[in-house]
């Protein structure tokens, strides 16, 4: 486990956030409940679910990024993550509790580091909302 991990403030729905979470990514699991905190792992990694009340909201000024391999990643985890929730520009999405994800294609930094291909993948990746990987290495 590790000892430096997110808590997500939520309005009630910890445990229904973190059961859905769990559902969605490999190697995930609950590990403790109680009414007002929820533990759980999302890919082996810890995170904490509160049901801290109304006061607070997630932004997109904290964000999870989930970088894909495959198209298929991008489609799988852009098709669970945004269902009932919203989709922006480049790759973000806010998911239907208000938590902020960007699933970018892992090869992208490889790409924007290439001086001559950079500035085509950049104003290709602009014009997205979901990464298209077959796109962005044929521009």
């Amino acid at each position: 486990m590790n000892s430096l991990y997110p808590c997500l403030w939520f309005d009630g729905q910890a445990e229904i956030a973190a059961k859905y979470y769990c559902s969605i990514f490999p190697n995930s699991k609950i590990t403790s409940e109680n009414p007002m905190v929820v533990r759980f792992e999302l890919n082996g990694f810890q995170f904490m679910g509160l049901n801290g009340g109304p006061q607070y909201q997630f932004s997109p000024a904290n964000s999870y990024v989930i970088e894909c391999e495959t198209q298929e990643e991008i489609d799988f985890y852009w098709e669970k993550l945004g269902s009932n929730g919203t989709y922006s520009q480049c790759g973000w999405l806010t998911d239907q509790f208000g938590v902020s994800w960007q699933i970018v294609p892992a090869v992208l930094g490889k790409l924007m580091t290439d001086p001559e291909k950079a500035p085509r993948v950049m104003q290709a990746f602009m014009q997205m909302t979901k990464f298209d990987i077959e796109t962005l290495m044929n521009v």
